[in-house]
């Protein structure tokens, strides 16, 4: 598409409607586990870390897509392993200042992931500037591999408060909602283009306990 009809405010307005579809209506999300580099010893010869060290995990807004479970056999027996392609905004990941490498991880559902893959898989209209996404080819590390607190929600099958989500709070470009900060920078928005919207960001949570179902928007 020529540069005469998409313009970076055209580029901004896609974006944004980009991030109110992820953020503010499909709710998935992953725990990222980036890799410290200033705490993570690296060999001065082989540029290689025996132990890594990893940050806190990130909290990061995506759209997630599980591949068909591959099972291998060996003199052992057989082991089932999960691919899964992640999908991330790459303007969400330059407002938050965020590099994902190979080799980083990150929690989906019960389950730690290794990345293995990390392409810019498209250019908006053309115009390579500007990225649309990053997909984050995922798979499952092996027993040990990886240790870290399980976070939620993962299988309505436990007891656990975590393990069911029964809240979901929009953020709707905004710096807080009732979770805390949420690092959305909506472009129009900050441009004045657009006003915040009046109402702020809404929430699906649990009603009468829990009891009687959910309410949005206030519903009574």
């Amino acid at each position: 598409m020529a540069r005469l009809f998409i313009t970076p405010r055209e580029i901004n307005f896609i974006n944004d409607i980009a991030k109110e579809v992820v953020k503010d209506v499909i709710g998935q999300f992953i725990y990222l586990y980036t890799i410290s580099e200033t705490k993570t010893l690296v060999h001065d010869v082989y540029e290689e870390a025996v132990d890594k060290i990893f940050e806190n995990p990130i909290k990061l807004d995506c759209l997630a897509e599980y591949q068909a479970e591959e099972i291998s056999t060996t003199r052992f027996g057989s082991e089932e392993f999960y691919t899964i392609d992640i999908y991330v905004q790459s303007r969400d990941l330059i407002d938050k200042e965020i590099e994902i490498l190979e080799g980083d991880f990150f929690q989906y559902g019960g389950i730690f992931f290794e990345i293995i893959k990390v392409p810019l898989s498209n250019v908006i209209y053309g115009q390579i500037e500007y990225n649309g996404y990053v997909t984050l080819t995922g798979k499952q590390s092996r027993k040990g591999l990886f240790l870290s607190q399980v976070l939620g929600p993962y299988d309505e099958g436990y007891s656990d408060p975590e393990a069911i989500q029964e809240t979901f709070v929009q953020q709707r470009g905004f710096a807080e909602n009732s979770e805390g900060e949420t690092g959305d920078v909506r472009e129009l928005q900050k441009r004045g283009v657009l006003d915040k919207p009046i109402t702020g960001p809404a929430e699906v949570s649990p009603k009468d306990g829990g009891k009687a179902g959910s309410t949005f928007y206030g519903d009574t």
